[in-house]
């Protein structure tokens, strides 16, 4: 089963979640996309609930925040995983954002507050086994540098695109590779 985590914001309705969807049922292949709480622990528990139900293969795709609950959860549970343009310090890049903010499927509001931020801090690992990560980053990525991911994670598979965006622009054109990968 592939399980496609979102990013900050986001849901489980999203653009990409949907074209992954299609793909992957077109395949024949079980896929969800859950789409999580805000508050990290509740993810994060959330997520392991899933991996720790279900009797077969998983492999995961994250975006974003997402990419950064799949590091963790692959090197927990010695998954594949797909990053596409992954946050590595959410407890960062996310501090910006406290206070309100913005759920990017529906038009409602969600309090993002310091202890969220802090509480990103647990889920930080060093990869051991970057055989097991396909990194997927777009230079024009406006949110989050792309260095950064690329640093992190020197011996994963690497797509590095010029331009792009942080949602990763015709991110469908690499839904062949990915599969491949996964069945390596």
């Amino acid at each position: 089963m592939v399980i496609y985590i979102h990013g900050f914001g986001s849901s489980g309705q999203g653009m990409k979640a949907k074209l992954f969807r299609e793909y992957f049922k077109s395949k024949d292949v079980a896929f969800i996309a859950p789409s999580l709480s805000y508050i990290p622990d509740l993810a994060i528990a959330t997520l392991e609930e899933l991996i720790n139900s279900y009797e077969g293969d998983i492999t995961l795709i994250g975006s974003s925040l997402g990419g950064f609950y799949s590091l963790y959860l692959a090197q927990k549970y010695d998954l594949k995983a797909v990053l596409i343009n992954p946050s590595t310090k959410p407890f960062v890049t996310l501090a910006k954002c406290t206070g309100y903010a913005p759920s990017f499927h529906d038009t409602s509001n969600f309090l993002w507050m310091d202890e969220h931020i802090e509480s990103l801090k647990k889920y930080s690992v060093d990869f051991t086994n970057q055989n097991n990560l396909m990194l997927l980053v777009q230079k024009g990525d406006e949110t989050i540098p792309y260095s950064e991911a690329v640093k992190k994670l020197p011996k994963a598979m690497q797509i590095v695109e010029d331009g792009g965006n942080h949602s990763f622009e015709d991110i469908e054109k690499h839904f062949e590779k990915i599969k491949v990968f996964f069945q390596k």
